[in-house]
């Protein structure tokens, strides 16, 4: 059995999205699109979100210019952590709309009440013109609309790739748009710890970004700068000014699964952490330990020392592109089990193994699932990134499927993201390109 998105060339595949786009345009039934929200249920969560914001997260406003506005209006957050959102809620009286990924929503628990929130789940970096319509009559019934343009979570204290289609379609919202700044909560949730949430200040800026009259007017190009420069941070950059001591800020378990590359000898998958707060690399022996606030200082007598992870990881993702632009890694394959979510459940479970492969323009999972000799293929061009685990697992969604990927090695799975970061940046970039395209944005 066979399952294959196909896709086409570059310049056939932005005409045809340019197409797609235009059919956006055309008026649509709200009553088709229209999402339920019940308003008990979701002052109810709020109530709690609120709680956990004051007592955890220790937030803090800055600024808060939507606490009184009226009327609908888009909200673009950064995405430090998980449960960046919590911050966010309680920052106004009125109901939000969020917009959250598939994943995310078919893995929460009580489904029945989380269904009458109000979200919006869509797929990641595949946005559907259902979903459009969606988040097009939210605003049109006058609500507000929250949308994480990321759409994951920190790696390692800096923001994943924003997919460059966002740009345009903020203007085509045609409202005005509110910036959600959070900093703090990476370190509080860093995606790579092992335990629970690590409580400490963390701060919220909430403020206008673009009047939707001035939107209208700005071409694309200015509005993707501005959003790019708003949404971005870089989480032990800020902590360098604030100096905050989180609970367990020094313990490090599990961020070698993200620096996995030795910044001395270049070897793959030799970094361990040993004694909580040491990462070392068990071929040189390069060491560097962590501090209070979470920066790394070197422990070895030789090397170089790299004070913040964010830094560390940007020299990886460098590397894999010099690597993949010389030809020296095109592709990469490993055996996985493969698991997805059955219909009326909220946890994944086994359907079978596979071999899975990723190369420039597609991700293949072939072997056994579901009881069948399969082979599942999926197009990677829209992708910038993808949902995982670091160590443990990586999640493709192929049409409405989610397939959840645990390679053999967990390790892999953070190189996995990596190349798919890397090809995603070298799609857009050959779509700018394309002489056929109007609007590079729309081929994605």
């Amino acid at each position: 059995m066979t399952q294959e998105n196909k896709e086409p060339n570059m310049n056939t595949k932005c005409a045809e999205q340019n197409k797609s786009k235009q059919r956006i345009f055309r008026r649509h039934d709200p009553k088709e699109y229209r999402v339920k929200q019940n308003k008990l249920v979701y002052y109810f969560i709020r109530f709690l979100a609120i709680v956990v914001s004051f007592f955890t997260f220790k937030r803090k406003l800055l600024r808060n210019e939507i606490k009184n506005k009226k009327g609908p209006f888009v909200i673009i957050a950064n995405h430090e952590a998980a449960l960046d959102f919590v911050n966010l809620i309680g920052a106004t009286r009125r109901p939000l709309t969020f917009v959250i990924s598939n994943s995310f929503y078919n893995t929460l628990p009580c489904k029945p009440i989380v269904s009458r929130l109000g979200m919006i789940p869509k797929q990641q970096f595949q946005t559907s013109l259902k979903d459009i319509h969606k988040m097009k009559t939210a605003i049109d019934d006058g609500r507000i609309l929250v949308i994480y343009p990321a759409g994951l979570m920190s790696d390692a204290g800096t923001p994943t790739p924003t997919p460059v289609a966002t740009y345009s379609f903020l203007k085509w919202l045609k409202t005005d748009v509110y910036v959600a700044k959070t900093t703090g909560t990476y370190f509080s949730m860093p995606k790579w710890r092992h335990g629970g949430i690590r409580s400490g200040r963390t701060y919220m800026d909430i403020y206008k970004l673009f009047d939707k009259d001035e939107l209208l007017e700005l071409p694309v190009e200015e509005v993707h700068e501005i959003t790019d420069k708003a949404l971005f941070f870089d989480a032990y950059e800020d902590q360098e000014n604030l100096l905050i001591k989180y609970k367990n800020n020094n313990n490090i378990e599990g961020l070698e699964n993200i620096l996995y590359v030795c910044p001395h000898c270049k070897e793959e998958f030799t970094m361990k952490v040993k004694d909580e707060s040491i990462i070392y690399c068990e071929k040189c022996g390069f060491e560097e330990k962590a501090d209070e606030y979470g920066f790394l200082h070197k422990n070895s007598e030789f090397g170089e020392e790299i004070r913040h992870p964010s830094k560390w990881y940007g020299l990886i993702h460098d590397n894999v592109r010099e690597k993949i632009e010389s030809g020296e890694l095109s592709e990469l394959e490993c055996n996985v089990e493969v698991q997805k979510i059955p219909d009326g459940k909220s946890k994944f479970e086994k359907i079978g193994d596979a071999k899975m492969k990723l190369t420039f323009d597609n991700f293949t999972l072939t072997g056994r699932i579901c009881g069948e000799d399969t082979e599942i293929v999926t197009p990677i061009a829209s992708f910038a990134s993808l949902p995982y685990k670091p160590g443990k697992y990586l999640e493709i969604q192929h049409g409405d499927i989610i397939y959840r990927c645990l390679p053999d090695d967990g390790r892999l799975a953070t190189k996995f993201i990596n190349m798919v970061k890397v090809f995603y940046e070298i799609h857009t970039e050959k779509c700018e390109r394309a002489h056929d395209c109007e609007h590079h944005n729309a081929c994605v």
